[in-house]
């Protein structure tokens, strides 16, 4: 009777061991409490930190580490940024601090703060959300060259530009590429734009800040006072008129007579192009800066081409039902016109009138031009096709691609053709992938296959968008 109770009460003793292994295998963390209302980091002031508790303290273990995480901007977890890390087994007792820096490229209003312990792993609540600002930049920068006044011509604008690198000792927030910015028109405290220059056509004060949230900061330029003078404003000519027929001569665009000229096509400045004209043969959206001395006017003209006008009686893609001839025309308000049509891109003989009869598949197209006034061209293009029959309601496993006009092509039922979005992958008998597409129009092979071995077997398989995928396989024989 005793060797039992002192059998039992090992048991019992383990048992309990076992208990109090498992119920310390645990911790839970409190809430961050933050040390700060807000973060304002700058390259000389970065050091802050975050209060935690954690229970029981009996359960972390001797390699445990304490790990402060930060949330994206807008207080997102998903790829969180790692503040500081404590040493294995440093942290022993509760409450603790952590003390970190933050990340330079730091900005937004909605971060959020959690503890993460390594053993036992577990995870905080995350923290209030503040905002959080690394100043890489807190001192005064120029903007016009520090120049106070800007004016514009009537109906024209005027540019204000963060300078850089600036005049002096100017520390220019560009050259912080994460720097974001905020303009002002005083009186008023709401941003009118966030770029890193301004367009400006009405008259008032005006100044950036870089953009540090509700975080105070030194990072503001000069106010420049912007008016509209009595000045004249800008125009452009072409001298073949707009749109202009070239007949392989360039127009001039010409503008007034000023100080200095910058010309743009489609925004885009045309290096060397500093005089009142410019000769292009080409299309384009074509502006210039004027600097009248007391003023900066642009001009902008939309340069266009003459053009004549052309069309078919056939849609881009036409389906040849068997024997069947279509007489394509063409029709056109061209000046004194002339035809020539073509068949994969090899000229049709004698084919020169305005319509052309079609009884074969391939890619056609007409070029028509114009051979009085303006001279000038148009190429238009079209695809026909041979009818398939879309009724097949079994999947084929055998095709002959001989260019007999009989099973020629791997024709499926239509709930998987062209316009259901289903997905068609072949492969060859190694798993090379031959075709693939979301829009199968019963096609394929598009050519006659080159047969290296009797009788290849593809293997395809069918994926509709809502549906159950259909696999085997297709020999092909001669």
């Amino acid at each position: 009777m005793i060797r039992i109770v002192k059998k039992y009460s090992n048991w019992f003793f383990f048992f309990a061991l076992f208990l109090a292994t498992t119920t310390y295998a645990q911790i839970s963390i409190g809430t961050p409490n933050l040390g700060f209302s807000q973060i304002c980091a700058n390259p000389s002031f970065n050091t802050f930190n975050v209060t935690f508790t954690f229970s029981p303290v009996s359960g972390i273990n001797s390699s445990n580490q304490f790990i402060a995480e930060l949330s994206d901007a807008s207080g997102n977890f998903t790829t969180p940024t790692t503040l500081v890390t404590s040493n294995q087994g440093a942290i022993t007792t509760s409450p603790a601090t952590l003390n970190f820096s933050v990340p330079s490229t730091i900005a937004g209003e909605q971060y959020k703060i959690r503890i993460r312990s390594t053993s036992p792993a577990t995870t905080s609540p995350v923290s209030v959300s503040f905002a959080a600002y690394y100043k890489i930049q807190d001192s005064p920068f120029s903007i016009n060259n520090f120049v106070s006044s800007a004016s514009y011509c009537p109906g024209g604008n005027y540019i204000l530009k963060i300078d850089n690198p600036g005049t002096g000792t100017n520390d220019s927030p560009l050259k912080y590429s994460s720097l974001t910015f905020n303009w002002y028109k005083e009186p008023g405290l709401t941003p009118i734009a966030t770029t890193s220059s301004l367009t400006v056509n009405q008259p008032g004060i005006y100044y950036v800040e870089t953009n540090y949230g509700t975080c105070t900061s030194n990072s503001y330029s000069n106010r420049v006072t912007v008016s509209e003078t009595s000045g004249q404003s800008a125009s452009i000519t072409s001298s073949l008129g707009n749109p202009f027929c070239s007949n392989g001569n360039a127009t001039t665009l010409t503008t007034q007579t000023a100080n200095s000229y910058k010309w743009y096509k489609n925004n885009v400045l045309i290096s060397g192009a500093n005089s009142n004209t410019y000769t292009t043969n080409e299309e384009g959206l074509y502006s210039v800066n004027v600097d009248f001395g007391s003023c900066i006017s642009t001009a902008t003209i939309n340069l266009q081409k003459i053009k004549f006008t052309s069309s078919l009686n056939i849609s881009d893609t036409y389906i040849l039902s068997e024997g069947e001839t279509k007489n394509v025309i063409a029709t056109t308000d061209a000046l004194n016109p002339s035809y020539r049509w073509y068949l994969d891109d090899v000229a049709i003989t004698g084919a020169t009138a305005a319509n052309l009869n079609i009884n074969e598949t391939g890619n056609y197209k007409v070029i028509i031009s114009q051979n009085s006034g303006c001279i000038s061209f148009n190429e238009m293009l079209f695809t026909i096709n041979s009818f398939i029959d879309s009724n097949a309601v079994t999947i084929p496993n055998l095709i002959s691609p001989n260019g007999d006009g009989i099973n020629d092509t791997w024709v499926i039922p239509q709930k998987y053709t062209g316009g259901t979005d289903t997905e068609i992958i072949l492969m060859s008998s190694i798993g090379e992938l031959v075709f693939k597409t979301n829009n199968y129009l019963n096609n394929w092979p598009d050519n006659l296959l080159t047969f290296k071995n009797i009788n290849p077997v593809y293997y395809y398989i069918i994926n509709p968008k809502n549906g159950e995928a259909k696999k085997g396989s297709i020999t092909v024989v001669k």
